[in-house]
């Protein structure tokens, strides 16, 4: 026990600061003010918690700093709501993007047919950049072509301003179908297949190793066809699946937005890491100049596809509820009428945000803690972080297991997207503020540590709402009858200046461990 005390006196010393600031805190202020502010800075806490854990993962294992991690929050956000508001675009995407990704699922197998190609030295050169440039001017000449049901960010009426709005009244606007007329079917689903194929063919042939002694199994195969059979099936009930999504409540729809925006961000995680992280590994300066390009790039497809303007995404009927006993005055009356709001202490809380959004973050925390822990892809992911040599010569997959914890990563951060968007709203610029806030979280719990970063996200989170909550209501300084009001600059400025002592005091974060 003494041993225990002496080895973490620092951070039993700094929680110890925390619980005494937040006891006087509590002590400046109403309870049912407290309370909220609680909840509040749960709540902020728990979305920062979802960014934070995804980015700490990729760090923590892959060495790679991925500055694009809060566009890809940004992305998580977009995609549930196009789900959400517009069901109809998801179904028509849906055959498109299958096809797409059905070539990058042959990647096991690319290998062995580049082993293959018996060429001269020249025309290896030459090949991969005539398989891109072929699938580049397949996708330009379909793509444009392919009908999908799509709003008109130039026109007001039909903006996704405008879906959100008349979604968030009951009343959703219908779009029209879109058919096949530019193009035939068959020519754009062979078109879409080749292009893809060809792509990502002429990308292995830049990483193609001869020597490398490959067999194929039925398994290589399984991604593709799956793939493949989705594309076909989307294809053929398109008008089916979009009456029965338009006809769920907006509670199923919502849950199948979280579902497919975190789904997506996973998948376009182990794509970046495959196609554009894997060749950089030993190029960390490399790394950072390509993630930050893609964040930059990201924003400005949001900009291009969704618009410039911000808009709000509905919450679901289960979270919705107004009139009548509302706001409820127990659990047992916002089950039954599904109230918007609660009444805590005399406070109200929004149910949404205060509540479910904690608790998801927690479920996520012990999810997350469980998978490394107790799973044999975890003990891995903990041994990789150690030694990745040896783990690689006990004849583990090192590389699909980093393409795995970069999806993992960026669907968590995905996750946290779609789950803020009825919370904060839609826009360009959401992502860069959650994820300073999440590097500022990683800083102060330990940068490669997950418990860490669910430690610094709450205090990152409280730290904020405490400050904007003292901003209204002032605070008395002592022996004097002045009372201060902290200004908003002042709200990010606390983080900062949080995240300053703790690293001059435990320069490895509060968990985080000597190097």
């Amino acid at each position: 026990m003494n041993s225990f005390l002496r080895k973490n006196s620092v951070p039993l010393v700094t929680f110890a600061v925390f619980a005494v600031l937040f006891i006087t805190a509590a002590q400046g202020m109403e309870k049912k003010d407290f309370v909220i502010t609680l909840l509040r800075g749960l709540s902020v806490g728990s979305v920062t918690f979802l960014v934070a854990s995804g980015f700490s993962l990729i760090f923590g294992l892959l060495d790679v700093l991925n500055l694009a991690h809060g566009t890809l929050f940004m992305i998580g956000a977009y995609i549930g709501w196009t789900v959400y508001v517009r069901p109809d675009t998801f179904v028509d995407l849906l055959t498109p993007l299958a096809l797409i990704l059905s070539g990058f699922a042959l990647a096991d197998v690319y290998p062995l047919l580049a082993s293959r190609i018996r060429l001269g030295l020249s025309m290896k050169r030459i090949l991969p950049w005539a398989l891109i440039l072929v699938s580049i001017l397949l996708f330009s000449f379909v793509l444009p072509k392919y009908p999908i049901s799509f709003w008109d960010i130039g026109t007001y009426g039909q903006s996704p301003v405008t879906y959100s709005f008349m979604a968030d009244q009951g009343t959703p606007l219908a779009a029209p179908a879109a058919v096949f007329t530019e193009i035939s079917a068959p020519l754009a689903l062979i078109g879409l297949l080749l292009a893809s194929i060809f792509g990502a063919l002429g990308l292995s042939l830049f990483n193609n190793d001869s020597q490398q002694q490959i067999k194929l199994h039925w398994k290589n195969f399984v991604s593709f066809s799956v793939l493949l059979l989705l594309a076909l099936l989307t294809f053929i009930f398109n008008e089916s699946l979009t009456v029965a999504l338009a006809g769920l409540s907006s509670n199923w729809l919502f849950v199948a937005a979280v579902l497919v925006a975190a789904l997506s961000g996973a998948g376009l995680g182990a794509l970046i890491e495959s196609i554009l992280i894997r060749p950089l590994y030993i190029r960390p300066i490399y790394q950072l100049m390509l993630t930050l390009g893609m964040s930059a790039i990201g924003i400005e497809v949001v900009r291009a596809i969704w618009g410039r303007p911000e808009f709000v995404m509905p919450k679901p009927e289960f979270f919705s509820g107004t009139g009548g006993v509302c706001p409820a005055t127990n659990f047992a009356d916002w089950w039954a009428n599904h109230c918007s709001t609660i009444l805590l202490l005399d406070g109200r809380v929004r149910v949404y945000n205060e509540i479910f959004i904690p608790i998801v973050g927690v479920v996520v925390l012990i999810s997350i803690w469980m998978l490394l822990q107790r799973t044999r892809l975890g003990m891995v992911i903990r041994a990789g972080v150690q030694d990745r040599e040896m783990v690689e010569a006990l004849g583990i997959n090192v590389r699909r297991v980093f393409t795995m914890v970069f999806g993992l990563g960026v669907g968590l951060a995905a996750l946290g997207g779609i789950l803020a968007a009825p919370s904060m709203g839609l826009s360009n610029v959401m992502g860069e503020s959650l994820f300073l806030n999440a590097l500022i979280a990683l800083a102060i719990g330990g940068l490669t540590n997950y418990p860490g970063a669910a430690l610094g996200s709450v205090l990152v989170g409280l730290i904020q709402q405490f400050i904007i909550k003292y901003g209204q209501i002032g605070i008395a300084l002592p022996f004097t009858d002045i009372i201060f009001k902290p200004t908003p600059p002042l709200v990010p400025a606390s983080t900062v200046l949080l995240m300053v002592i703790i690293l001059l005091i435990l320069p490895n974060g509060l968990l985080g461990k000597k190097e």
